[in-house]
């Protein structure tokens, strides 16, 4: 099978915040459980050689990428060959040197994760995080793109939206406008974890997604707010994209492809080189199928693991992972 021309690696396997969306500590990648889970730039040269046709490579992963001491000699080496390199941030390790960095570096477009449009809303999601602190390194991003001439990296803001932020989508869209944000990305929480393999230890996750979720909200409630932010958008111009509100319905015997085409055409592997079916998995010790640090990128692109996965998934029999998923129900 062709090797896919979109691919999402982490380079960080470990966080520097916590968030009321993982509410527990359920990845011990990194300190203080051991050494820094960084993908060493040898393996992650060495896999981006392997896919001959890559259009482009998106860095993101549970932690944060500007952790990586060698994240934009990453971003480099891919956009050197021809790459379009994008990335996921919290902006909380952003400063003047980095933001020259995402300049000069050859970074295509940066998704900027903010999910409260107040200090209360935003510091109450993202333990440890400083809303001011991370509105002001959006500000000296735009202004350093500014002074270097630059209209790279383009700016994505990306916002989850649950009950506790809900009300405040009209004030993030006055955010994106005044940071000169080309998208406003609105989702749901990714995935309900509701498959009955579930890890023991993800337990609280799924707890979490059953309190946040706008899938059991009032529709009154969110169409108010989502029309609030709606009409705002087009006043100010922001491209703002919101998901659907209940899930998609597909005739019987759709196939599962028309609904998540993920993996046919673009692979996600972790920091330590583990292959999964997408980044709504998020973690390997859900599902995975191989490893493409240790074997051949396109030896485990195309083992039985892989083809029995998309064969199920493209049937009326899904694999129970992605029954649970926002991309397959259309909600996402």
């Amino acid at each position: 099978m062709e090797l896919p021309t979109y691919v999402q690696i982490e380079p960080v396997g470990q966080c520097n915040l916590r968030c009321q969306m993982c509410p527990i500590q359920f990845r011990q990648d990194g300190p203080p459980y051991g050494p820094p889970a960084f993908m060493p730039f040898e393996t992650f040269t060495r896999i981006i050689d392997q896919f001959v046709n890559l259009k482009v490579l998106h860095l993101q992963g549970l932690g944060e990428p500007m952790m990586h001491p060698r994240y934009f000699d990453m971003v480099a080496y891919a956009a050197g060959k021809g790459i379009r390199v994008t990335t996921n941030t919290n902006m909380t390790l952003l400063n003047a040197r980095r933001a020259e960095l995402c300049v000069s570096s050859g970074l295509d477009c940066l998704h900027a994760s903010i999910d409260g449009a107040t200090a209360e809303t935003y510091e109450r999601i993202r333990k440890r995080a400083h809303f001011d602190r991370v509105t002001r390194n959006l500000e000296l991003l735009v202004e350093t793109r500014e002074r270097l001439g630059s209209d790279y990296p383009r700016l994505h803001v990306v916002t989850v939206v649950m009950r506790q932020n809900l009300h405040e989508l009209p004030d993030l869209v006055r955010l994106a406008h005044r940071w000169q944000a080309e998208q406003m990305f609105v989702q749901h929480l990714c995935h309900d974890f509701g498959e009955s393999s579930l890890p023991p230890h993800y337990q609280p996750m799924r707890e979490f997604v059953q309190q946040q979720t706008l899938l059991d909200e009032d529709l009154e409630r969110i169409e108010h707010y989502f029309g609030l932010a709606r009409d705002l958008a087009q006043e100010l111009g922001v491209d703002l994209r919101l998901p659907r509100t209940r899930p998609r319905p597909h005739p019987s015997g759709t196939p599962g492809r028309k609904r998540c085409s993920w993996p046919w055409t673009g692979a996600y592997i972790s920091y330590d080189g583990y292959a999964m079916p997408c980044c709504m998995v998020s973690t390997p010790d859900r599902i995975n199928f191989g490893n493409m640090a240790s074997e051949s990128v396109a030896e485990v692109w195309n083992n039985k693991d892989y083809q029995v996965f998309r064969s199920r998934l493209d049937s009326d029999d899904p694999p129970e992972i992605c029954r649970s998923c926002a991309i397959y129900t259309g909600t996402f």
